[in-house]
């Protein structure tokens, strides 16, 4: 696994993606960071929470070469006939992508000292807050990774994930859209219970619950054994 994670960790940095997500990610927090801070409004959580809708576009870039680009260059039969377990490889895979995401928030660590400077914060509210970025953006690594098994086009693999996170994301909506409905009013509890947004905001709200929690890792588990199947299935096929 530690050798696949620094393949594919390098990789990010071989090619001009990780130097760009890294640099619209930073300009994105310093200009809402400048904005608070400017304001008056020390709120570090806000500042933490912003990216939450530039990740839905964001990851997609991280993980749309993740697997599909072995399979464009012909290069995962190596990994496949490697005496090497597939789930070190998915493993490997999804913590080169969480270590480049994870890089995306530092610099709040920093606005976090400032504002402390400025007046007395609550470190748990940042900690939170960060705590439900970070496993937002592991379940959305997770559903971008298997959709880059499903194709050998990254681009294709990347719009694909771009659609599942915005249906993910827009869940709460179309919650309410049918809520009322006389014949599908039973679907608004569905769409609520698979609403990525209702679980993420109890970690901005100051909120810890442990099923909130359960529900990003769930996504994970799912996602990355389906993955593992998927190439199982390419490895004995």
């Amino acid at each position: 696994m530690i050798a696949v994670f620094k393949r594919e960790f390098k990789s990010y940095f071989l090619t001009p993606i990780g130097y760009i997500v890294l640099a619209l990610f930073y300009a994105f927090l310093g200009f809402v960071f400048y904005n608070y801070y400017s304001s008056g409004s020390p709120d570090i959580v806000s500042v933490v929470s912003a990216p939450s809708l530039i990740s839905i576009f964001f990851v997609p870039i991280l993980t749309m070469r993740l697997i599909c680009e072995d399979r464009r260059q012909k290069v995962d039969q190596a990994l496949l006939t490697a005496p090497v377990k597939l789930v070190s490889v998915v493993l490997g895979k999804f913590f080169a992508a969480f270590a480049v995401y994870a890089l995306c928030f530092a610099p709040t660590v920093l606005f976090e000292l400032i504002f402390a400077t400025k007046v007395k914060m609550n470190s748990m509210s940042y900690f939170y807050a960060l705590l439900g970025a970070l496993l937002l953006g592991a379940a959305l690594i997770s559903i971008g990774m298997f959709i880059s098994c499903l194709t050998e086009s990254p681009a294709v693999a990347a719009m694909l994930s771009i659609g599942v996170n915005l249906i993910a994301y827009l869940m709460p909506y179309f919650s309410d859209l049918v809520k009322n409905q006389k014949y599908f009013g039973w679907l608004s509890k569905v769409f609520e219970k698979m609403a990525f947004m209702n679980a993420y905001e109890s970690f901005n709200n100051n909120i810890f619950k442990i099923a909130d929690v359960l529900y990003f890792l769930s996504i994970m588990a799912i996602f990355m054994f389906l993955c593992v199947r998927f190439l199982e299935k390419r490895r004995w096929s």
